[in-house]
């Protein structure tokens, strides 16, 4: 029986540069909520995490960097070259995982579940799942994106495959197999077929949303990438010129909001949800329409979803021209912050690696009852 009978759970697997996370965001896309596993584990040996203690207990002090936080490129190369050391973080860290992913199973609304696990069939999780996903690529396409996308040497990318359990058995154990080594519309296309075909049953995303007043919100989809490319291109007076590939591309990684003031677009917000933490990279609103209510309305509709996503903490990166609304987005919780005076590591990190040039990040805390905090 199921451990979480009123839930659809699946499990999407497959070894390292195969494109998990880009099936998983398509089903995000389509209406699941997504959990990323490996993602929780790193949070689970962050400082003030409660496998930190032990992780040190078990490796030594050496593993620290200087900010006191593990480096978890000496504990990964540590982990990767000795299997019993490996043995010993997963005893660590996979317990405190499965913990966090039980508890957020069960305040999901989402009747859909989307576990991503790099091991998910080596683990107890894979006997809760309703369905196996894998995703294949051929492992010459696995070393091309380690070494282009991760900066790995080819010979370090070639044994970080090699000491992996083998992908084919990933597929013989999958009820669905997606083959991603095609384009983006491809994947896509085999995603929306599969979920259709399993989950007739599942809840889809509510695409228009009305709101007071003449405006709405209209969740973007692949489809209208040609229209949002124009639309950011414009809003952002060339400054992020888009093409429809480069906004087809995105869907891999983040969802769109379109603002539309009588039908017409006057505002967007991309924006992506990555281990609790809420992204909004692309903001954008036409400055001819009313701000505060403009403003106002994109921004709620964005906070709901990420709430909906369980988020603990928004972050925006916002163009000099939006950040001198400092009163509309003062009323609405923000403050300016700089990415290193956020305290959770996990937080910290995504404003670290979003940054942009030009932009100012505004930071809002969503939610207190935060997973993985120290027992």
């Amino acid at each position: 029986m199921s451990k979480w009978p009123e839930k659809y759970v699946i499990g999407l697997t497959g070894n390292i540069a195969t494109g998990k996370s880009v099936v998983r965001k398509m089903l995000e896309h389509l209406g699941a909520y997504g959990i990323d596993a490996d993602a929780l584990s790193h949070r689970a040996i962050a400082k003030g995490a409660p496998g930190y203690q032990p992780t040190l207990n078990a490796f030594g002090k050496w593993i620290l960097a200087p900010d006191g936080e593990i480096d978890r490129n000496k504990l990964s190369k540590l982990a990767f070259n000795d299997p019993e050391a490996m043995s010993t973080l997963e005893d660590i860290v996979h317990p405190l995982v499965g913990q966090a992913i039980d508890v957020m199973i069960k305040r999901a609304s989402q009747r859909v579940i989307v576990i991503e696990a790099i091991k998910l069939l080596e683990s107890e999780l894979r006997s809760f799942c309703d369905s196996i996903w894998v995703v294949n690529v051929p492992a010459e396409s696995q070393v091309q994106r380690l070494v282009e996308k991760r900066g790995m040497r080819k010979e370090d990318a070639q044994q970080r495959i090699h000491f992996q359990s083998s992908q084919q058995q990933k597929v013989a154990a999958a009820a669905v197999v997606i083959q991603n080594a095609g384009s983006f519309e491809d994947t896509w296309k085999q995603v929306v077929a599969k979920w259709k075909e399993l989950t007739p049953q599942a809840d889809t995303v509510q695409m228009v949303k009305p709101v007071s007043g003449e405006f709405t919100i209209t969740r973007g989809r692949p489809r209208d990438s040609k229209s949002i490319a124009e639309l950011i291109t414009r809003l952002s007076k060339g400054i992020k010129k888009l093409e429809t590939d480069d906004v087809m591309a995105a869907f891999g990684e983040k969802a769109f909001m379109l603002l539309q003031l009588n039908g017409q677009p006057v505002g967007v917000a991309g924006w992506q949800v990555e281990n609790l933490v809420a992204r909004t990279t692309e903001f954008f609103i036409d400055p001819a329409v009313q701000m505060d209510k403009a403003l106002n309305t994109l921004v709620a509709e964005v906070e709901r979803a990420s709430m909906d996503l369980q988020c603990e903490a928004s972050l925006y990166f916002l163009p000099p021209e939006l950040t001198s609304h400092q009163a509309i987005w003062k009323t609405l919780g923000y403050e300016a912050r700089e990415p290193q005076s956020l305290g959770v590591p996990a937080w910290k990190d995504a404003a670290i690696e979003s940054t942009q040039p030009n932009t100012t990040l505004f930071f809002k805390q969503l939610r207190v009852d935060r997973v993985l905090r120290p027992i």
